[in-house]
């Protein structure tokens, strides 16, 4: 944040924030360096370890970069008002932090109501994924969870109604994926290649997909939910829409 803050004082479209975190050896720190010096670069830290700070200083002034300390005035402040001493100890914010918290919450909802299991968990997610098979629901869910949305998926199947709790959620809690069907086939088909099972199986025959792309559009139809087209989208793309999304539902 501060390097942000710092770079939208100049020209920020000319400068390259990038963010190492976990640093735990000697090593990390001189790749670090020698990536700075080959893009003229200014090192800004929050090191707190005793040992690895003077590593990064030996480090400064032999390759002769700018390093920026950032934790270390305010440390040794508090230290000298409080009389306190510091525990340099790293990542001990991780441990009070509520957003941690609630990402760790989030992804555990993820995984335990992901394709459908235990539809009653529905009711609780902040928002529900539904779309047919190898639609990114699951690898979409873990990447909002992160963002700390806490998501479950419906896989949607001909053959199989879907929950009943899906139609008592509100239509603004529930985004219906589809995809461009020869494009799943292609999916489907290297899917059925990594199981060592032929391309000719009905999952992956384009009748079957197509088929099922249209019994999934009934339902979002009938669920009055937005859908997005995931055919050619990275999965951070399609999260990002998905966030933009939720930010307008009313809380």
């Amino acid at each position: 944040m501060v390097a942000r803050a710092t770079a939208s004082q100049f020209d920020s479209g000319k400068f390259d924030i990038i963010r190492i975190p976990y640093i735990q050896t000697a090593e990390q720190i001189e790749e670090t360096f020698l990536e700075a010096k080959k893009n003229y670069g200014i090192i800004c830290h929050t090191i707190v370890s005793p040992e690895l700070r003077k590593v990064l200083l030996d480090k400064a002034a032999e390759h002769d970069i700018t390093t920026v300390d950032i934790m270390g005035p305010m440390i040794e402040a508090v230290q000298a008002v409080s009389g306190l001493l510091p525990k340099n100890k790293a990542g001990l914010i991780h441990t009070l932090d509520q957003e941690y918290f609630k990402r760790v919450e989030a992804i555990e909802f993820a995984v335990k109501y992901d394709d459908g299991k235990n539809p009653w968990g529905l009711l609780k997610a902040d928002v529900v994924m539904i779309g047919v098979s190898r639609t990114s629901k699951t690898p979409l869910s873990m990447y909002l969870a992160h963002k700390r949305l806490k998501v479950a998926n419906v896989p949607l199947v001909p053959e199989v109604p879907p929950p009943e709790e899906l139609f008592q959620i509100p239509a603004n809690r529930i985004i219906g994926l589809i995809i461009d069907p020869f494009k799943l086939n292609e999916i489907r088909s290297e899917r059925l290649k990594t199981m060592g099972l032929g391309s000719d199986a009905s999952y992956a025959n384009l009748e079957r997909i197509m088929d099922e792309l249209e019994y999934a559009k009934a339902i979002m139809r009938k669920l009055h939910c937005i859908v997005i087209d995931v055919s050619n989208k990275a999965i951070e793309e399609t999260a990002n829409k998905v966030l933009e999304y939720v930010q307008k539902i009313p809380k």
